[in-house]
């Protein structure tokens, strides 16, 4: 959908829709409701990442993978600044409600995404294969270290998420689905490039049914009854303040590694993006179906928004600037 030359994705839509019917009509995703939409967000958590594996090309990755410099500046943005910044800022507001300063952490121990990383790389006519690379690299880390980063940021704030069956999950319906996938691939590579339109539909209709479920969940039980507009207008305004520091924080190591305008498109957009394709199934597998899921998810929804409609703004005008 085009507004005015902006476009406008559909699945941002198709989110914002999805949240209107859970607060609208809360019985139709809750958890043992009338479409049962619950063991859809339970069982396609292993779906998701098993379409991953099998779209993943690893000839891409080998094209991007000697540029180290990059990787290990995104990576440290991705895993080390994000939760660094994060931390800092919830200690001025000691009063924000507990879901959603965890949701605020969450986001922070988030992988980088992989599609518009590399979509707004290439437009902007930065360096795709080091996009593709680093994009693809963080989901992987991210398996591991945003279980263990919730695992530590839970024992700080007295919450329970014990790391092992946390890791066990994670490992089970997560990397062992993308591994499957990846070998899945040797027989359906064609299959997979011939459907990929169906497979993203596929993979965004789970992610979308796991949103339903939790907000639907939260409004049944009343999770958002005692809080109003403000705090939806805090957690925007807290997004937005997040992705632009760590972006001006990005500049500094691009500039003193003396990166070229190529490296530096794809370090700035890597290593400031959060990947709601990750967070929202994941946080399935380690928040388990908890009432209050719908708060902890949204910064990771808001962010997700807040960075397609900037990052797109921001591609646009160093593709007008790119040379010939």
């Amino acid at each position: 959908m085009t507004i005015r030359g902006f476009t406008i994705d559909g699945f941002l839509l198709a989110l914002a829709a999805v949240v209107l019917a859970a607060i609208l009509l809360p019985a139709l995703g809750a958890t043992g409701g009338v479409l049962h939409i619950d063991w859809i967000a339970t069982y396609g958590v292993a779906g998701v990442f098993f379409l991953y594996g099998l779209t993943l090309a690893p000839e891409k990755l080998r094209q991007g993978a000697a540029n180290w410099r990059v990787h290990v500046t995104v990576q440290l943005a991705t895993f080390v600044l994000f939760p660094v910044l994060v931390l800092v800022v919830l200690a001025f507001f000691p009063n924000l409600p507990e879901p959603v300063a965890t949701g605020f952490f969450y986001l922070a121990a988030l992988p980088s995404t992989v599609s518009s990383s590399v979509a707004m790389t290439s437009l902007a006519r930065g360096n795709v294969p080091t996009a593709i690379f680093n994009a693809t690299l963080s989901s992987l880390l991210g398996v591991f270290l945003t279980p263990i980063l919730m695992a530590w940021y839970a024992s700080t704030t007295g919450a329970a998420l014990p790391l092992l069956p946390a890791i066990t999950k994670v490992v089970l319906l997560v990397l062992l689905p993308i591994v499957v996938g990846q070998i899945a691939r040797h027989w359906l590579e064609r299959w997979a490039n011939r459907h990929i339109k169906a497979i993203r539909l596929t993979d965004r209709a789970i992610i979308l049914a796991i949103v339903f479920n939790s907000f639907s969940d939260s409004m049944r039980e009343g999770i958002w009854t005692g809080h109003d507009a403000t705090l939806v207008i805090g957690m925007c305004a807290g997004v937005i303040g997040l992705f632009f520091v760590v972006y001006g924080l990005l500049q500094i190591p691009c500039r003193l590694l003396g990166l070229d305008r190529e490296d530096t498109i794809a370090c700035l957009f890597c290593g400031s993006k959060k990947s709601l394709a990750t967070g929202v199934p994941l946080a399935k597998l380690l928040f388990g179906s908890v009432p209050t899921l719908g708060l902890i998810i949204a910064p990771i929804m808001l962010y997700h928004f807040f960075q397609l409609i900037i990052v797109s703004v921001i591609a646009n005008r160093y593709a007008r600037r790119a040379p010939a």
